[in-house]
């Protein structure tokens, strides 16, 4: 079973970078994923199946934190405008 990914989370994989970092943030997730190395900002494009054979397990990234945040925000604002009317 996959795990899943998403956009802003932080993931090591197996081998360092030459840089000495192991830890890249996901910018793009989907057949490919687009990562950049936390150590030196290089970025990549991988295939899924090569990233998930790569891949350690996921550290979530404050952009998830933050969406979710949003989320309710945006939904308490909406129904309380709903109320007024």
């Amino acid at each position: 079973m996959s795990e899943i990914y998403a956009v802003g989370d932080i993931v090591r994989m197996k081998k360092p970078h030459p840089c000495g970092s192991s830890e890249w943030e996901i910018l793009r997730a989907g057949m490919d994923f687009r990562l950049r190395c936390l150590g030196c900002g290089h970025m990549v494009l991988l295939p899924r199946h090569k990233f998930e054979r790569m891949a350690s397990p996921v550290k979530r990234g404050e952009s998830n934190e933050h969406t979710a945040a949003k989320d309710i925000f945006h939904r308490q604002g909406t129904e309380a405008a709903a109320g007024e009317k």
